[in-house]
């Protein structure tokens, strides 16, 4: 006997509702797309894994039943001849393609207010963001519309929105997901992240979409990460709280929510001590330089001749010129602009060779740091609650800010996750949590314990 058609029966009004509020999170969805799904896997004879969850795709990320536009004019109705390997294990286990998530176009940005299709709007507090680069998956998953989303994680892109938007986001040892069919940003930093309403839930979705993959020669040849999830409590486990994540300007709110999460692991049994990542204030400066490099040479393929909508021209540099020039946004050409200049003769060594070597010292401190016996760091995920749109449009150091606590652990390719830990004046606070390189299924255990420990949803004091 098929069994019943497993997606929830509300999944597209909850979608329906949340867009016409105005959030302005999905680019792509349709209802008749999402059932067609839904009937096929009620046909199968099996159990599936992830029993028809509906699922939000951070449009950057390949699929077949809709358009993967990255938010860019350059690739308006885009339809990808393939899909991505995260999004194909997805189906095999039974998940529903509900919809494409907005972004930050290309995923450069961390306010989901430089997307072509315009800005997503926090879905608690409509006059704020819900970060980015993936806030549109953020805000979908916070507003109860699915369950679990992926997004990509460049420099804190899946993180960032979570604690934004009070939910879980998870971003994975680099080479744990496949990056097949993720559409590259930086390739030495891009990680396929999830985000969910609780720590279960993401690591039931990282279980699927992990393992070896062979159209990713950057895929590490291991297993999927399957964490047991049984911990009980944090016994025999060490957390570090690095004193450089806790500057003396953090939002006071933000410190009295992690200073009850502290107390909240040593009731659990964890010995926290204070560490130290001395290199820590290069993270920025040092991602902001290979960020851009990698993406100017990632985006020169969009010409309107390889890639890209093409602005037709008799002249084959003008074409060039009037293709980029209309296809790509403001923020998407700054970064271009700047990744060309740190990697043309004469700054190479002075801009991009240096951040090479502080990257190094980055990947450095930490390792040491876990050498030591620290088992997983404990940090704010973010120094502020949301702001408001429009805040840090035109300062790109403010906005570059927003990524201090985040960018490190692309920059090293360990795991991190970031969970609910407190709200103020009804904006979510998000605590993060960073394991070794490889270490994910440690990481996802000790945030599943300290989720039982702590009320996401109670106010800071």
């Amino acid at each position: 006997m098929p069994q019943a058609t497993p997606i929830p029966s509300d999944v597209v009004a909850r979608i329906a509702r949340v867009e016409e509020r105005g959030v302005n999170a999905t680019l792509a969805f349709e209802a008749d797309t999402v059932l067609q799904q839904a009937r096929a896997l009620a046909e199968r004879p099996e159990t599936t894994a992830l029993d028809g969850l509906a699922l939000g795709i951070k449009d950057n990320i390949c699929t077949l039943e809709y358009p993967t536009t990255c938010a860019s004019r350059m690739l308006e109705g885009y339809r990808s001849p393939y899909e991505a390997t995260a999004v194909s294990r997805l189906k095999a286990a039974g998940g529903i393609i509900a919809c494409k998530t907005n972004l930050d176009e290309f995923a450069m940005g961390s306010s989901t207010e430089h997307s072509a299709f315009g800005r997503v709007e926090h879905p608690l507090v409509p006059d704020r963001v819900p970060g980015g680069s993936s806030g549109g998956s953020a805000a979908l998953v916070a507003a109860g519309a699915v369950e679990a989303a992926l997004g990509s994680d460049t420099g804190g892109s899946v993180r960032q929105p979570a604690a934004f938007c009070g939910v879980v986001g998870f971003k994975p040892s680099y080479g744990r997901v496949s990056r097949h069919g993720l559409v590259a940003f930086g390739s030495s930093l891009d990680q396929i992240g999830v985000f969910a309403s609780s720590v279960t839930r993401a690591a039931s979705i990282v279980g699927v979409i992990s393992g070896r993959d062979p159209s990713d020669a950057t895929c590490r040849d291991l297993d999927p990460v399957q964490p047991a999830l049984e911990r009980r409590d944090l016994r025999g486990l060490v957390v570090g709280f690095p004193e450089e994540y806790f500057p003396a300007d953090l939002d006071p709110a933000i410190r009295a929510a992690c200073d009850k999460t502290i107390r909240a692991l040593r009731d659990a049994g964890a010995a926290v001590k204070a560490v130290s990542l001395p290199h820590a204030a290069l993270a920025v400066p040092c991602y902001y330089v290979i960020a851009p490099a990698e993406a100017s040479a990632n985006l020169a393929r969009y010409d309107g001749v390889r890639y890209g909508n093409r602005v037709p021209s008799h002249e084959l540099f003008a074409l060039y010129r009037e293709t980029r020039g209309r296809g790509f946004g403001d923020e998407v050409r700054r970064r271009i602009i700047v990744g060309t200049y740190v990697l043309s003769s004469g700054y190479y060594d002075a801009y991009y060779g240096r951040a090479q070597i502080a990257r190094g010292k980055i990947v450095g401190d930490f390792a040491a740091v876990f050498d030591d016996g620290v088992d997983v760091l404990f940090t704010p995920t973010t120094p502020t609650l949301a702001f408001k749109a429009g805040e840090c449009v035109e300062d790109p150091i403010a906005m570059c800010r927003t990524d201090v606590f985040v960018c490190s652990a692309n920059l090293a390719g360990i795991p991190a996750v970031s969970l609910p830990i407190g709200r103020s004046e009804g904006l979510p606070i998000g605590g993060q949590f960073m394991g070794a390189a490889l270490a994910d299924e440690l990481l996802l255990d000790v945030a599943h314990v300290v989720e039982g420990l702590i009320d996401g949803a109670e106010e800071a004091r």
